[in-house]
């Protein structure tokens, strides 16, 4: 019997072992970033039988069949809403300056998307403006509302928002809410979703988390994206979810969060509405594309206001804000000033942050002087040192939990959305972002910035030098999972 024992031991280790090589063997034909591969194969070998059934969970951008097999039937739809773009006026490529050209050509040959003009952007950068404006919008609404968030977090002018939604559906304006099962928990759990209904609100989760359905798709797969369309004729897009800050997160100790939002008048708002229709579609497999842009007849004079609306995520080109980034830092002549609540970057963005200062355009990163994620706090700090040596001004934003996620170059040209500057987002979740190649937005978003750093502290290099022995081993401990972060 000992002998029996003895095989039977013998063979769960090989087959494990067969099962683990098989698993690597997989980490290394998909092809993506050394560090990724090397990371996961650490995990798989050193954490045994729950490195491997990590990396099945999670280690692959798995959407789902259904959520796939549906998404291949919308693709030319969808694929030829946005192609009818290129026949209307608003499409003017010869308006666009040399950085706004080369975003849009990607953006054309990957998403098929084009870069639109007549787009009139304000920018709103306080909890109390966003929410008021969004109310009172929601106030004047005539046949439609939809909306999408990560989280929506119960308590202060979120409710009213809430409220304003009830009275809006009373008077028989239509609306759709589509929130992140996971990132809105909370909401879910109060007594809204109940009272949305009854009122006639149509209330769905993406992504629904549950124990069975780890087994055919990423439960950390999240919808990112923060999307408010009024009548097809207002949108809101940027870095808020819909939270009241003075009742989020209140025993973090990070502070409260601060955001901004882009209210979007004209071409482009039809756009964000076919990227929130084609996440509702993906949830529910009901269709409804919004009508096209009002071809509208533009002066001489007229403001071109070009913006180029970027979509990412499963069922989209891969990796194509990431692209946008990185071409968006080698085009840049002098400046660079970036803001994100969590930076934790690709090989292929700290190279390019890091080559940038070196020859000579100044880099400016604000982030967040207290993170509410530990882990990402640790490894964010890995990457200190290097930039640092570069020349990169590392300024750390005191005045509460920096959530704005910007980038400005040369002070004439800006992204801004929802894409934080970590795998998660630039490789796996649903976000947007804007490109936006008008001067004066661009402008006022750099103003922005500059009352960020107003309030923040730069980090000495000499200083960050001399720090103890132990955080460096804990910020290295981190620095090896970065790329799973």
């Amino acid at each position: 019997m000992e002998d029996f024992y003895q095989i039977l031991t013998l063979v769960g280790l090989f087959a494990y072992w067969l099962i683990a090589a098989g698993v690597v063997i997989r980490v290394i034909i998909k092809r993506r970033s050394i560090g990724v591969s090397l990371a996961w194969m650490m995990v798989i070998y050193f954490v045994p039988f729950f490195g491997v059934l990590g990396y099945l969970l999670i280690g692959e951008q798995n959407w789902g069949k259904a959520r796939e097999n549906r998404a291949k039937l919308m693709y030319a739809p969808y694929r030829k809403w946005f192609a009818d773009l290129y026949q209307f006026r608003q499409y003017r490529p010869k308006e666009l300056t040399e950085y706004g050209h080369s975003i849009s050509s990607l953006c054309e040959q990957r998403l098929g998307i084009p870069s639109l003009g007549n787009n009139q952007l304000e920018l709103q950068s306080s909890p109390q403006q966003i929410l008021n404006s969004l109310i009172t919008d929601i106030e004047e609404a005539q046949s439609s509302i939809n909306l999408e968030f990560y989280i929506w977090h119960p308590g202060g002018l979120a409710d009213k928002v809430a409220q304003a939604l009830i009275d809006a559906a009373k008077r028989g304006v239509e609306i759709k809410l589509l929130l992140d099962a996971a990132g809105s928990r909370q909401f879910f759990k109060s007594h809204w979703p109940k009272q949305f209904k009854q009122s006639g609100i149509e209330v769905t989760e993406a992504l629904v988390v549950s124990p069975l359905r780890m087994f055919f798709r990423r439960l950390d797969l999240r919808m990112h994206r923060k999307i408010v369309i009024i009548d097809n004729q207002i949108g809101y897009t940027g870095s808020m979810n819909l939270v009241d800050p003075a009742f989020f997160k209140q025993n973090a100790h990070v502070g409260q969060w601060v955001d901004v939002m882009v209210r979007i008048t004209g071409s482009n708002v039809p756009v964000l509405n076919t990227i929130n229709s084609w996440d509702w579609e993906v949830e529910t497999n009901h269709r409804q594309l919004p009508e096209a842009p009002e071809c509208i007849k533009l002066n001489a004079d007229h403001p071109i206001d070009m913006l180029q609306v970027i979509p990412s995520g499963p069922g989209m080109p891969s990796e194509i804000i990431h692209q946008v980034l990185l071409l968006s830092i080698y085009q840049a002549k002098s400046k660079i000033v970036i803001t994100t609540p969590y930076f934790v970057p690709s090989e292929n963005l700290m190279f390019a942050l890091t080559s940038a200062a070196q020859r000579g355009v100044i880099v400016e990163l604000i982030i967040p002087e207290r993170n509410d994620s530990t882990m990402v706090k640790w490894a964010s700090r890995s990457f200190f040192g290097e930039l640092l040596s570069a020349g990169v001004k590392i300024y750390r934003f005191k005045g509460g939990l920096l959530h704005t996620k910007s980038v400005v170059i040369d002070q004439n040209h800006c992204l801004i959305g929802t894409v934080n500057l970590d795998m998660r987002s630039l490789w796996l979740n649903n976000e947007v972002t804007l490109a936006v190649d008008d001067l004066a937005f661009t402008q006022k978003l750099s103003r922005l910035q500059q009352s960020y750093i107003d309030d923040s502290t730069q980090l000495e290099h000499e200083r960050w030098r001399k720090r103890p022995v132990y955080k460096r081993i804990i910020e290295q401990f981190f620095y090896m999972f970065s790329p799973l972060l």
